[in-house]
């Protein structure tokens, strides 16, 4: 609990609109989309650096954890306030600066939504590519703390790749800018990728140089159904190696398939074990010769059904079976742990054939779906959390499906982040050395680890 003259000091720096400490404003700000709960002893919203900086003088002063916090919708615990202390909200920050049409940069301070800028630069007929799941509600700052991906990652990369530059609050109070608006610039230490995925424990971010891209002229969406999980994986490496870069590459198993099709009746044909989404984006007449090559091209893998979207309407159609996944999720069981491990893409066959034998292992359903083109994939372990049972054979089969994707060159996480729920495991990823390598620059910028500590490194 915080004493009365810590309170006093943050209602000076916000204003006491913009400090929170009733309990049930603060049980708004302890958790996320993990399921876990940890309640802050207070809740600051600052409008700026200036008052960001502010804050970080007074916590590192009197050594209170401060927990940075967008719009807390991470799968990883990354911003909760477990141990107590300070969650500082960056929504306050929400300001589209600037967007430069000539040099194709846009300025935004944290906490702008995703999908509104999007929209925005769109336009404008300018193109910002990062997609996460979340973008109609995540915020930028949140994106770059923890390097979200998307299913456009295939062919665009993911945040990191579109950061120019950043202003930050570093622990100690102290405000520095990282890179610029100019595409290149090799003075000193990258510090602005070092930034892109630190989990918030390196410093707040309070403004966001970020990079755009000319808007394609032209979409086209496809849908590809096959009997096997290998026609699906030889399919996408098939496409590329055609010198055909889509956009997205998503993909379900029979798991997600069966699940889908389970509760909504979309109308799957039998023998459907595995879904290709394809969309392909640019100028328009090569969008349709890439869209009709890549039909030649998936027909003798197995495929059972081909389907290409000939406007808007039918494209949305198409999407329908994977924007139903996480709706159909809740009538396998009531409580999802969702994990998003990577895997060379010719391995994913084998990852999904490790999954479903670790699923009946344990006898726990677990349904996959996700980022095919660059192996990323959505492993959902279905439980029921009131059987104390099931919470316990849940996290052997977590432990489980990680090593798998270790053992096949992978990682035990694409675009999630470490956070809370991934810590415990960091040391089957890691080596000694490279934990003492992060902890020593975390220590260097942190002396007091007062900034979001508990995450990433096991305790």
């Amino acid at each position: 609990m915080l004493k009365p003259h810590i309170i006093k000091e943050l209602r000076a720096i916000v204003g006491k609109e913009h400090v929170a400490v009733d309990m049930q404003d603060l049980v708004c700000y302890g958790y996320d989309a993990t399921q876990m709960e940890f309640l802050p002893d207070a809740v600051a919203f600052p409008a700026d650096a200036s008052e960001t900086s502010r804050i970080m003088t007074l916590a590192n002063r009197e050594r209170i954890p401060v927990f940075p916090r967008g719009a807390g919708s991470g799968f990883s615990g990354g911003s909760l306030p477990k141990g107590g202390g300070i969650v500082l909200v960056t929504t306050r920050m929400n300001r589209i600066l600037r967007i430069d049409t000539e040099n194709m940069v846009a300025v935004v301070e944290p906490g702008v939504v995703t999908g509104d800028l999007q929209d925005a630069v769109e336009r404008l007929g300018l193109f910002y590519p990062p997609d996460p799941a979340s973008l109609r509600f995540s915020t930028l700052g949140g994106n770059v703390a923890e390097c979200a991906g998307g299913p456009r990652a295939v062919k665009y990369g993911v945040t990191k790749d579109f950061v120019l530059g950043l202003e930050v609050v570093l622990p100690g109070g102290e405000i520095i800018k990282t890179g610029g608006e100019t595409f290149k610039g090799v003075v000193g230490y990258d510090l602005t990728k070092l930034l892109c995925g630190s989990e918030g424990t390196l410093g707040i971010i309070t403004r966001i140089v970020l990079r755009l891209l000319p808007l394609p002229e032209s979409r086209k969406t496809m849908l590809a159904i096959f009997d096997s999980i290998d026609g699906a994986a030889s399919a996408v490496a098939t496409i590329i190696r055609g010198r055909i870069i889509p956009v997205t590459l998503e993909f379900m198993d029979h798991s997600a398939i069966a699940c889908v099709e389970g509760q909504f009746g979309l109308g799957m044909p039998d023998g459907a074990r595995a879904v290709l989404l394809i969309e392909l984006d640019g100028d328009r007449d090569l969008v349709e010769r890439q869209a009709a090559a890549i039909g030649e091209l998936v027909r003798p893998l197995g495929l059972i059904d081909f389907r290409a979207a000939e406007d808007s309407a039918e494209a949305e159609a198409l999407w329908k079976a994977r924007r139903l996944i996480s709706p159909a999720l809740k009538k396998v069981n009531p409580d999802k742990i969702n994990e998003d491990i990577v895997v060379p893409r010719n391995r994913i066959p084998d990852i999904i054939r490790r999954i479903e034998e670790i699923s009946g292992k344990y006898e726990i359903p677990i349904v996959n779906f996700g980022h095919a083109g660059d192996g990323n994939i959505h492993v959902n372990i279905m439980i029921d959390k009131s059987v104390p049972e099931q919470a316990e054979k849940a996290e052997k089969a977590v432990r489980e499906v990680f090593g798998a994707a270790l053992g096949m060159g992978g990682s035990m996480s694409g675009e999630h982040g470490v956070g809370l729920s991934k810590s415990p495991y960091v040391t089957m990823e890691l080596t000694p050395g490279q934990i003492g390598a992060m902890k020593a620059i975390k220590k260097a910028l942190d002396p007091n680890n007062i900034l979001n500590p508990g995450k990433i490194f096991p305790e």
